[in-house]
């Protein structure tokens, strides 16, 4: 009997529905990433500025998320590699080689040091909303709380973590979208793709809150703690799927939610977004008193989610990058994770203004997407390293859309930014 054949009858082959979904776990974990303070504003930002006109950026980038995050998480459970090593390891030519290392050192480790300061300026926002005092000494605070769970070490403790804030800012976020009476109507025009005068660099923001080149790298490390070497390689990839699945559609639902929000309470009023409390002012007449502790819960959580998320996925593809061991108790781990939170912190402490810097930074993220995708593209397709679980021509055609989408949104974002285009 062959290999494969003998281990599609393993007896761990069948599980039950309880089972599987108790196995859910990396999927939420990119959840967290990407609803963050960036998400929660810059969806805030499109919904009050052009009402449900850009709903349909939201259903591409979650569409987008799924194709993309699942190459990763099936490179991650069939090769036992994360990204960081698979491009260091797929291209020969020591130049490219290096180009690659330098990517992932500039778009990652950096870029999530900028938006760990957005995060825990968030987070910080939300609670100096509730309470005073100032954000920087609250965000000091987020960033020890971020700094203590990921120094236990333990991959599982900071899973559960996430997952349950993942649950509550949903809750949270869902019941405000409902309780402000949307018109179905409008939600479901703006399924249909427009792209109203000055809303270039917020379609590529929206993008880029969803479909976040870090994630791509926390993904294929995170489902290999998740999915051990015991577990039958094809079960791992099935339930991997699912989890991916699920859990960025569930993502996406949250990011929908906060944009009609915003569409309903704001668009048409005058009011724009600048910090969380705006948001609550702007929802107080709908939901009472409660709605600036309400929406200061539901961003506290984001922050505190994305604050974890972001040095996590820094310490994952740089040491991947570079050959390092991936482990969360590692000396080298966490000294990338933890200059991640420094860096994060001193950004934070400045007291930059927020919306301005997350939705650049976002529309930043949605620039360097096509590049990361490219790669990723290139690796899913080597049969040396994936075998039978190379990409298929549809998953091919599916990222190949994705990337020129990607491009083609990038390209008007600079365009627009230098006065090119309108």
């Amino acid at each position: 009997m062959s290999e494969q054949t003998a281990d599609s009858e393993a007896p761990q082959e069948k599980r039950s529905l309880k089972t599987t979904l108790k196995n859910l776990g990396p999927g939420l974990l990119v959840a967290a990433a990407f609803i963050g303070p960036g998400t929660v504003t810059t969806a805030s930002v499109a919904g009050s500025s052009y009402g449900f006109a850009l709903l349909w950026a939201i259903v591409f980038s979650v569409v987008a998320a799924i194709v993309l995050q699942e190459m990763c998480a099936r490179l991650g459970v069939v090769s036992r590699e994360g990204l960081g090593e698979a491009l260091r390891s797929t291209f020969d030519n020591a130049v490219i080689k290096v180009l690659a290392i330098i990517l992932v050192i500039g778009a990652i480790t950096i870029g999530t040091a900028a938006f760990e300061g957005g995060n825990l300026t968030g987070a910080a926002l939300a609670l100096d909303t509730v309470f005073g005092g100032g954000t920087t000494i609250w965000s000091l605070l987020v960033a020890a709380l971020a700094a203590g769970l990921l120094a236990t070490g333990s991959y599982r403790v900071v899973e559960r973590v996430l997952v349950w804030l993942v649950v509550a800012m949903g809750i949270v976020f869902l019941v405000t979208a409902v309780m402000v009476t949307p018109s179905i109507g409008e939600l479901l025009s703006g399924l249909v793709p427009t792209a109203p005068t000055g809303s270039t660099l917020t379609v590529v923001a929206l993008i880029g809150t969803t479909v976040v080149p870090y994630n791509l790298f926390l993904h294929a490390s995170s489902v290999q703690d998740k999915w051990g070497t015991d577990v039958p390689t094809d079960l791992a990839v099935r339930e991997a799927k699912l989890d991916t699945r699920l859990s960025v559609s569930i993502g996406g639902l949250v990011t929908i939610a906060i944009l009609t929000t915003a569409a309903a309470a704001l668009f048409g009023t005058g009011n724009d977004v600048k910090t969380a409390a705006d948001m609550a002012t702007a929802l107080e007449p709908l939901l009472g008193p409660v709605a600036e502790y309400f929406f200061a819960f539901g961003l506290l959580a984001a922050g505190v989610t994305s604050s974890v998320t972001a040095p996590l996925a820094a310490a994952y593809g740089t040491a991947g990058a570079f050959g390092w061991k991936r482990d969360l108790a590692d000396p080298k781990f966490k000294a990338i994770w933890a200059l991640i939170i420094v860096v994060g912190a001193t950004f934070a402490a400045i007291g930059s203004s927020p919306t301005e810097l997350i939705v650049f930074a976002q529309a930043a993220n949605g620039l360097i997407l096509p590049i990361i995708a490219v790669f990723l593209l290139v690796v899913m397709n080597r049969s040396d390293l994936l075998g039978k679980h190379t990409n298929g021509r549809s998953a091919n055609i599916i990222g190949g859309i994705v990337v020129l989408v990607a491009i083609g949104l990038g390209v008007q974002s600079l365009l627009a930014a230098f006065g090119v285009v309108g």
